[in-house]
């Protein structure tokens, strides 16, 4: 068994493509109408087979909440692996992206978390 999809809700899908592409850098993967909303998802352009984020719509009554909830207690709604979490730092930081924690060594890992700009943390980790 392995993880082929997860999900992220978002208040705004286009806003969302946008920055989980132009600035986080994935690749949209699948995008089909549903109605006023899409099942839209993006991939790593490292793994275009691999794993694929839904960016979900938050529409359901249950979800707005529950991501208040989370940002409000500075929850990340998911982690995203990378290389090297200060260069990634200081390039999403260029690119104008809003950090809710710098870059912090935590033992085997290094993490920082973000905002998607979209009602979410996200958190970045480099495992050493």
């Amino acid at each position: 068994m392995k993880i082929h999809l997860a999900s992220v809700f978002v208040d705004d899908q286009e806003k969302a493509l946008r920055f989980y592409t132009d600035v986080l850098g994935f690749v949209k993967k699948t995008e089909v109408p549903l109605g006023e909303h899409r099942w839209l998802t993006v991939v790593s352009p490292e793994e275009p087979e691999g794993t694929e984020l839904v960016l979900e719509p938050d529409a359901h009554p249950a979800v707005k909440p529950y991501k208040a909830a989370l940002l409000e207690d500075g929850i990340p709604a998911t982690s995203f692996a990378v290389d090297d979490v200060r260069a990634e730092f200081h390039r999403l930081s260029r690119l104008g992206v809003r950090f809710t924690q710098e870059p912090v060594d935590m033992g085997p890992v290094t993490t920082a978390v973000l905002d998607d700009t979209c009602g979410n943390l996200i958190q970045i980790a480099q495992h050493h």
